[in-house]
């Protein structure tokens, strides 16, 4: 497809064209390709941004919450500290920013991709310094101080994975993307690894226990968290800058791109408002009405819908009242997705947000209460440690990596579905570890069955993500198809314990083995639907 320098592509990227790109190619030797690939200095770049993009997470979550927990914090302030990934979740909502909006002196610099890259890790690291300049235990204030930190961070860390994902898809063709996303799922897992097991072990070193809280140390062992975050910086200074050409040149005036931040900043400031301030009412008509979980969870959607919905309302007047240029705001907010939509037509489009949906459902249900799983079956937490944070970890980079070479050989579409059945039959050998009892041998083939198959899935996956966006609207659209991808799973996984109440973990694990099986079937119907599209093109 040629495109003019300055001006729009002459035509869109069609997925089913870029999936034929990533079928395996018969006529070159059996895994030559695939070795290529492998051998790749993206792979290696990818390796490295992954590791960047894994530091931040658990810096909110786990590694922060003990910290704070030692710093003798209550346990509900704790976890209130969990809001500041919501980044993660609604990231789509800003990277039609990222896509959209030079930045001063760093874009003509370092190019579109790279310059937001660089301003979201300079970020993440001045965030990271500043949680660790804060001592928790000093005074509410302080706790003020850390969430606006830790906030920070989830907000830049979150602007960090829609540029590393832009990056990724338009610095290779489609057919590279299984092993790019591969090498970054290993490098993200390893980052994971030195944030949340790496921080603990120099939170211990330097002294600092439940017994015995030392400021000191948890300020210094996240002060070297934000050195490792280098990696990135160093990684994204060297590479190149991807070499594509869109319809995104930067036609309008400085101003224009100063009120559509104005405008997107009034709308957050919209959503945050009016949810933090109805929060009051909320919580007193939950303890009006009564009920369980179902009815708080019920209530909190309402909330969250009506805080939403309250940002749009706020956002389209000041689009409506001329605040911002409307065709900038249309080409900003709309036309990503009626790209999508226009692309494949009304029921392809749904059926392939169905399938991204809830590709991922059986082992993120089933992952929540896995751990829990484990002790219950009288494992000891270093025996859990060791299989599921260190063992399993092993397992799943090498998974990510075998699904990456596999679906360079034989295809995309193949592998997905692999990895689906895979994700969901794998299940049943926690069926069999729960009727066993405590047996460590088996728990070790489970943990590696499940790791190798949600590695292997994930990479595959992943793979099928990039070769729906058009590169037009890269960031965008990769960014709401990650979003969608947790969405469901991780809102029935809020309830996995009410689900072991009642069938018990044979039954749990059963049931979500059976809510994989449609997912093979969405899997097949959208091969099925994306190969006659190919056929249609030739054509």
């Amino acid at each position: 497809m040629t495109k003019p320098a300055d001006g729009p592509a002459t035509a869109p990227i069609d997925a089913s064209r870029r999936m034929a790109d990533s079928a395996p190619d018969e006529t070159g030797g059996r895994w030559s390709r695939a070795w290529i690939a492998l051998r790749d200095r993206r792979v290696v770049t990818m390796l490295f941004l992954g590791f960047s993009a894994g530091i931040p997470l658990l810096l909110i979550f786990s590694s922060l919450s003990l910290w704070l927990r030692e710093a003798g914090i209550e346990r509900n302030a704790v976890t209130f500290f969990s809001w500041a990934a919501l980044g993660y979740s609604f990231k789509f909502v800003w990277a039609p920013l990222v896509d959209r909006l030079p930045l001063p002196w760093l874009t003509k610099r370092y190019g579109r991709r790279r310059s937001w890259l660089l301003l979201a890790q300079i970020s993440i690291i001045t965030a990271i310094v500043l949680m660790a300049s804060v001592d928790p235990a000093s005074g509410s204030d302080s706790l003020l101080r850390m969430a606006l930190a830790a906030a920070m961070l989830g907000f830049s860390a979150a602007t960090q994975d829609i540029c590393i994902d832009a990056y990724r898809i338009e610095s290779a063709p489609p057919r590279m993307q299984a092993m790019l996303s591969s090498a970054y799922i290993a490098g993200y897992r390893i980052g994971m690894v030195t944030s949340g097991a790496g921080a603990l072990f120099l939170a211990s070193l330097f002294l600092s226990s439940p017994e015995q809280y030392s400021y000191t140390a948890w300020s210094l062992t996240y002060t070297l968290m934000a050195g490792t975050m280098l990696v990135g910086v160093i990684t994204t200074l060297i590479v190149p800058e991807p070499d594509v050409k869109r319809d995104l040149a930067y036609r309008y005036a400085g101003a224009d791109y100063a009120r559509l931040v104005a405008v997107f900043a009034c709308a957050a400031a919209a959503f945050a408002g009016s949810f933090f301030f109805s929060s009051v009412t909320f919580s007193a008509a939950g303890e009006a009405i009564g009920g369980g979980a179902l009815t708080s969870f019920l209530l909190e959607a309402v909330h969250f819908a009506l805080a939403i919905a309250c940002a749009v309302a706020v956002g389209w007047a000041l689009v409506l009242a001329g605040l911002v240029n409307k065709d900038m705001a249309r080409e900003t907010w709309v036309a990503p997705v009626l790209d999508f939509f226009r692309r494949y037509g009304l029921s392809t489009a749904w059926l392939l947000l169905a399938l991204i949906g809830l590709y991922r459902i059986s082992d993120i249900v089933l992952g929540v209460i896995a751990n829990v799983f484990y002790q219950d079956l009288g494992f000891s937490k270093p025996q859990i440690a060791q299989a599921v944070n260190t063992f399993g970890v092993v397992v799943s980079i090498a998974g990510g990596f075998l699904g990456g070479l596999l679906a360079t050989r034989f295809g995309v579409m193949r592998i997905l579905m692999l990895g689906a059945v895979l994700s969901a039959a794998t299940n049943l050998l926690f069926v069999v570890l729960a009727n066993v009892g405590l047996s460590l041998p088996l728990m070790y083939l489970t943990v590696a069955a499940d790791n190798l198959a949600a590695g292997l899935a994930s990479a595959a996956f992943v793979a099928f993500l990039s070769s729906l966006t058009n590169v037009s609207f890269t960031a965008v659209q990769y960014a709401i198809f990650s979003s969608l991808m947790t969405l469901l799973p991780k809102v029935l996984g809020g309830y996995s314990g009410s689900i072991v109440n009642h069938l018990g973990y044979p039954g749990f694990f059963v049931f979500t083995t059976l809510i994989g099986v449609p997912v093979v079937f969405l899997v097949w119907l959208a091969g099925r639907k994306l190969a006659l599209r190919e056929a249609e093109t030739l054509v």
